[in-house]
């Protein structure tokens, strides 16, 4: 009695041992690996043009995506669908005002129905040019000094609009060789010698017809910026504040030039953001130099 019972009781084991062999083992949930930031932008270039957003990568690997007031409705959501799709390598963000291009009707450079800031005086072989935005050279092909349009500056020799952010104005014959220093808005200059790219968190000014002199941080390069003109890449984005009017005005540090003012959200009363094309960039286009 007692050898049967010995002997059911193996029997029971050996079905219970083949039941949990037969049994699918349990894996762990496998989280898929985060996508490169360069195989984020590529969607982002691909999948999103709404006016009103820009991107970059930061530091630590991960693609910051801002996005203005005017992004609502279906708009937000289809860039939360898109930023949702690519994980958690995407950061999203809110700007703090309406992202436009800084032109405005006003001094100190007019053209068509616009204001704009000069940026840089550069030359080529004896010629002598001014570097500014490009959504400013979009406007006019003559600029001028005042706002009667009756003090020529010169004539637009080329510009480059979205896509890039700059344009080259050739100055008239007939004026005086233009100084090679940025205004500072406080009755001095500052010499411009060199032109060269920013690193991140570099200490920077920028001059502007509307609001002077401004100050900050480089906080992201090789930005892309969706404006409702177009979108334009490559750019610098930059703590200091900007308004309508600065548009093409000079960003720089010391002897240094760095960029031209793009654009921006916010304002120099409660803070914001600023865009600037790579003056390199502009220079190594033209064939032109800062002196």
């Amino acid at each position: 009695m007692r050898i049967s019972a010995l002997r059911r009781a193996a029997a029971a084991l050996a079905v219970t041992a083949l039941t949990l062999t037969a049994l699918p083992a349990q894996a762990d949930p496998v989280k898929p690996p985060r996508l490169s930031a360069a195989a984020i932008t590529s969607a982002l270039n691909e999948d999103v043009s709404t006016p009103g957003t820009t991107w970059m990568t930061r530091p630590d690997g991960t693609v910051e995506v801002s996005y203005d007031p005017t992004v609502t409705g279906a708009k937000l959501t289809a860039l939360t669908g898109v930023t949702r799709r690519l994980g958690d390598g995407v950061v999203l963000v809110k700007l703090p005002g309406k992202l436009t291009t800084r032109t405005s009707g006003g001094s100190p450079i007019w053209g068509g129905e616009v204001k704009c800031s000069a940026g840089f005086n550069v030359s080529r072989r004896g010629v002598y040019y001014l570097l500014t935005a490009g959504h400013c050279g979009l406007e006019a092909t003559t600029w001028y000094t005042n706002s009667s349009k009756t003090a020529r500056l010169g004539q637009r020799h080329h510009f480059s609009f979205p896509g890039n952010d700059y344009s080259l104005i050739i100055y008239r014959t007939d004026i005086p060789r233009p100084g090679g220093s940025v205004n500072l808005y406080n009755g001095r200059s500052q010499d411009i010698s060199r032109a060269v790219n920013p690193n991140l968190g570099k200490y920077v000014y920028r001059a502007g017809a509307t609001t002077g002199l401004q100050h900050g941080t480089v906080t992201g390069v090789n930005v892309t910026v969706n404006y409702p003109e177009g979108r334009v890449s490559g750019l610098i984005r930059s703590s200091v504040c900007s308004e309508p009017g600065d548009s093409g005005g000079p960003l720089f540090y010391r002897q240094y030039a760095y960029g031209l003012l793009s654009g921006g959200s916010g304002d120099c009363s409660s803070g914001g953001v600023s865009y600037f094309q790579p003056v390199v960039e502009a220079l190594t286009r033209y064939g032109v130099a800062v002196y």
